[in-house]
């Protein structure tokens, strides 16, 4: 029954959690489509654009932790529902951007307005499943990335053929398009996503007792904000989390202009910017599977964290083409390989409010990477001609990454952190 009851959860949480993601990446991360007309429109530079994709990540920063507490107070229903109205209005509105000053802020305006959603979702995971499951369940989840990443790219590609229709630009209906579905699932939320095992009407009283009892064997001190906010262990992984970001985006918000150098059309680079979405997908969901059965995370997240710097590595000196699509199809599937298992640590030695905030911090901190790594590898590009320093500045933040988890894995010498 105990394992009917998690399964039953999963199955009615996780596809609509998924989907809420699906539509939150497209809307965070469909300006690196919209850049393929929109630099131009607005007359950004390389460096400007990689500014306006990554302010996003400050906004984020800043409103991260308190978005997570206010979670716990209010509840995740109330909340989400929040995020999405606002994240979708904004994402909107940037279809009316003009100036470059108009871009950033409302870049800025639309992380302010995400912000806590990541996070508060990894938070509500530890609400309904055990630590010993919970790799495979984050890769349930982090896969709606991947399934943005394959579904949005021919999508955004396919809408930017809109171009003139009604006198707007592709980029101005990317915006639109894709940003419309965030408000109307809003309130889907209010209806779909219960606060917890004890509010879900489709649970019988025996399964909310049996995930009750699950969990509590496992529960940690109930400690408060502030106890995970200052826990040196939260500070340690957000630096280590910023190696994984600054690949994650530093990546994603330049391979579609990464991509269509090559000579194809808007909607060709859509297809082919799937391609390591798809091999992402399914090393993911193996990875997690092999992270839980074994019990190990620490290799886990190392391992792959070193292949994707080499991926970075070679990429960057590659002459372009096929090869380094290939390179950085390893660097996409290795990324997501380590963040899936990556977001196991927190939880494992946190609890009650000071999970929310130690989640929430270490988001907060890695998503620093999410301004860094774009704007990096924009400005690099601005002043060598080529994307290859960039490649270099990504690999070593993932060596950086992958030397601080092992090192903190063996300065703690917790069972938590393999558990």
């Amino acid at each position: 029954m105990g394992e009917g009851a998690f399964s039953r959860a999963a199955w009615r949480l996780i596809p609509f959690m998924g989907l809420l993601y699906v539509v939150n990446y497209l809307d965070r991360v469909n300006v690196s489509f919209a850049a393929l007309t929109m630099n131009r429109d607005l007359g950004l530079s390389s460096a400007a654009y990689g500014f306006g994709a990554g302010i996003f990540f400050l906004g984020y920063f800043l409103f991260e932790v308190p978005s997570n507490a206010i979670l716990m107070r209010v509840g995740a229903r109330r909340w989400i529902f929040r995020i999405m109205i606002s994240w979708g209005a904004v994402s909107m509105t940037m279809a009316f951007a003009r100036t470059a000053p108009t871009f950033y802020a409302l870049r800025f305006l639309q992380g302010v307005s995400e912000a806590g959603f990541f996070p508060g979702m990894i938070l509500y995971l530890t609400f309904w499943f055990p630590a010993a499951t919970r790799a495979r369940f984050n890769a349930l989840f982090l896969g709606s990335i991947v399934v943005a990443n394959i579904v949005g790219s021919p999508l955004s590609g396919a809408i930017l053929g809109l171009h003139g229709l009604w006198g707007l630009h592709g980029w101005q209906w990317l915006f639109l398009i894709e940003g419309a579905p965030a408000v109307l699932l809003s309130f889907s939320v209010l209806a779909c996503l219960p606060d917890g095992p004890a509010d879900a009407r489709w649970l019988s009283a025996a399964e909310k007792a049996q995930i009750g009892e699950t969990l509590a064997r496992e529960s940690l001190p109930k400690e408060d904000l502030w106890a995970g906010v200052i826990n040196p262990a939260i500070w340690i992984l957000g630096i280590a989390d910023i190696g994984i970001i600054t690949t994650h985006y530093g990546i994603g918000l330049w391979l579609p202009l990464l991509v269509k150098a090559t000579g194809l059309t808007a909607f060709q680079t859509g297809c082919v910017v799937a391609i390591p979405y798809v091999l992402a997908l399914a090393a993911m969901l193996a990875w997690a599977r092999s992270s839980d059965v074994r019990r190990e995370r620490v290799f886990h997240v190392v391992a792959p964290a070193l292949l994707a710097a080499a991926g970075l590595f070679a990429a960057g000196h590659l002459d372009g083409g096929a090869a380094t699509i290939v390179a950085l199809s390893v660097v996409v599937v290795s990324t997501y390989s380590a963040l899936v298992v990556f977001w196991t640590f927190p939880p494992s030695f946190l609890g009650g409010t000071a999970a929310a905030g130690g989640i929430a911090l270490v988001n907060a901190i890695g998503n620093l990477g999410g301004f860094f790594g774009p704007y990096l590898v924009g400005w690099l590009k601005d002043r060598t001609g080529g994307y290859a320093a960039g490649m270099n500045v990504l690999a070593a933040g993932l060596i950086v990454t992958a030397f601080t988890v092992y090192a903190f894995s063996r300065s703690r010498r917790a069972p938590a952190m393999v558990g």
